[in-house]
């Protein structure tokens, strides 16, 4: 079975159930306790702490470990906007095609705190202008948070444009770099939070990390014990810390070479798909997207019968995110891409991790695609 849904969660790495072997077992302490065994774990706390602010270009203390992606955009937006409310800024800015704790995020703060929400338009790829985001901009924006890269089509926006627009407004812009991460470099970006998630990194699901500049207030949504500076209380996963440490730093470690051989790979991919399926489109931005990510929509088919037919010659792919999954509605990134809806439900992704594949892979996935793409439409 050929495993393509890299973007939904990946296997956990063997390396990273070995550093965190100790802090399940031996190493059992609370990190809050002042004793010997509290210490040893705190001390592993502060070192995973360290080894994850080093790779995104933060400072050791701007860390709050979460249990996961969701929860660390989910205080990205809340956090940084409740702590904005005193001072009168009440204006969120967000894109159409972001994740769903992005957007529902956004929708709560509207209800219940009367923030006004602007969504940025999105050209047909996917990406955002720079211009689009300083005309949004107000007096009282509080904040504005994208995507590094799309979890469903893989479309990279230009981060690096984007925050200089933000940063001369002299606004923050969080970056949800759960899809990005270990893909693409997030040191020099300039953003100014960072959201990622362990399990699409190698680490065990539950496990992810808000890094936050100093400078910025953050207003906690857990409260109790004031553990993680007063940011995020509960007692920390010290194990689960440990390895999204681990994970992060062996996929920074292999990411150039990891993103040159499966963009290639992907690129074959693509090539093959768009010759071989008379009625195959790719979704996303052909030039700037992940390097492992590949999108289509196949006219006049179902996409859930493509992905039961791939899945049936041992192929396991999506038809976008899992946490829209099960859901009869057309993808709203593909429909904020100006897809038509009934386009946009035979859309089928294929994400591949970092693990070496046979070289004849893009050409055999090819032909497997073909034919559930044929048989589809029967």
């Amino acid at each position: 079975m050929l495993y393509l849904d890299h973007a939904a969660t990946s296997p956990v790495r063997p390396e990273v159930l070995a550093a965190m072997h100790p802090y399940l077992t031996a190493v059992f302490g609370n990190p809050s306790s002042h004793h010997t065994a509290g210490e040893a774990a705190a001390s592993a706390l502060d070192d995973a702490r360290g080894r994850v602010a080093s790779v995104l270009g933060m400072r050791r203390g701007d860390v709050v470990f979460t249990a996961g992606g969701t929860e660390a955009n989910n205080l990205a937006l809340k956090g940084i906007m409740l702590a904005a409310l005193d001072a009168g800024r009440r204006h969120l800015v967000v894109s159409p095609i972001e994740h769903e704790s992005i957007l529902e995020s956004a929708d709560y703060l509207s209800r219940f705190h009367s923030v006004a929400v602007t969504r940025l338009r999105v050209d047909a790829a996917g990406r955002i202008e720079p211009s689009a985001l300083a005309e949004a901009i107000r007096e009282d924006t509080a904040l504005v948070s994208l995507g590094h890269a799309n979890n469903e089509i893989g479309t990279v926006q230009d981060v690096a444009a984007l925050t200089a627009v933000a940063r001369a407004a002299g606004v923050p812009l969080h970056l949800d770099a759960v899809q990005s991460a270990g893909w693409l470099p997030l040191r020099d970006l300039g953003a100014d939070a960072v959201s990622i998630a362990g399990h699409k990194l190698g680490a065990p699901k539950g496990t992810g990390a808000l890094a936050v500049r100093g400078r910025i207030p953050l207003e906690p949504l857990l409260h109790g014990g004031g553990q993680e500076r007063g940011r995020r209380s509960g007692t920390e996963n010290v194990a689960g810390a440990v390895g999204l440490a681990t994970a992060l730093e062996l996929a920074e470690a292999e990411r150039e070479v990891a993103s040159a051989r499966v963009g290639a790979a992907t690129a074959r991919f693509i090539a093959g798909v768009l010759r071989a399926v008379p009625q195959a489109a790719l979704t996303g931005d052909p030039d700037h997207r992940l390097p492992g990510t590949a999108s289509f929509t196949f006219a006049g088919t179902s996409g859930e019968a493509v992905l039961l037919e791939l899945e049936r010659r041992g192929v396991i792919s999506s038809s976008g995110s899992a946490c829209a999954a099960g859901s009869d509605e057309p993808s709203p990134v593909l429909l904020a891409c100006g897809i038509p809806p009934e386009v946009a439900q035979t859309s089928v992704r294929f994400t591949f991790g970092r693990e070496p594949l046979p070289d004849d892979a893009p050409e055999r996935l090819t032909a497997l695609v073909t034919e559930s793409v044929r048989a589809a439409s029967v």
